[in-house]
């Protein structure tokens, strides 16, 4: 089975070790790949511990519980990822698409990382709006108001 993140990669090598705790990201990349995972697979736990708890909402796990029902995770685009102003800080940039409900809908973020006693962290992320006649971040090549504005 391909690993939900679009490494191209089986599960079971790829984010299943991340998601059971057998091993820890070893970059932002990993991480962010990881968490699109837990996020298609309702794994709270995993979003919660992997989200720095100064910037972490209270209220998380009940949020992402009320939501995991109806959202269902259809792809991982990764655009671009760099270190940030030093080796404990990373950004990656993404887009992810879902339908809730019967809506579609999608993300598309530069989220950043720190790395703080050997594991990453997400902090924050800011989010992005492409331009109608921009190429679709999900990796396409059309342009976005011939594909995922839609």
């Amino acid at each position: 089975m391909p690993c939900p993140c679009g490494s191209l990669e089986p599960f079971e090598q790829c984010c299943h070790p991340f998601l059971k705790g057998e091993r820890h990201a070893s970059t932002a990349e990993q991480l962010m790949r990881s968490r699109y995972t837990a996020y298609s697979q309702s794994n709270v736990r995993y979003i919660v511990n992997t989200w720095h708890s100064t910037t972490r909402p209270e209220n998380l796990a009940a949020l992402l519980e009320q939501d995991s029902d109806s959202t269902q995770w259809l792809g991982l685009s990764v655009n671009s990822s760099h270190q940030g102003k030093g080796a404990d800080e990373a950004y990656v940039t993404f887009f992810a698409r879902y339908i809730t409900g019967q809506q579609r809908a999608w993300i598309y973020e530069t989220s950043r990382f720190i790395r703080e006693n050997n594991h990453w962290y997400y902090i924050d992320g800011v989010h992005k709006i492409p331009g109608r006649n921009d190429t679709c971040p999900c990796g396409s090549q059309k342009k976005f108001k011939k594909c995922c504005a839609n």
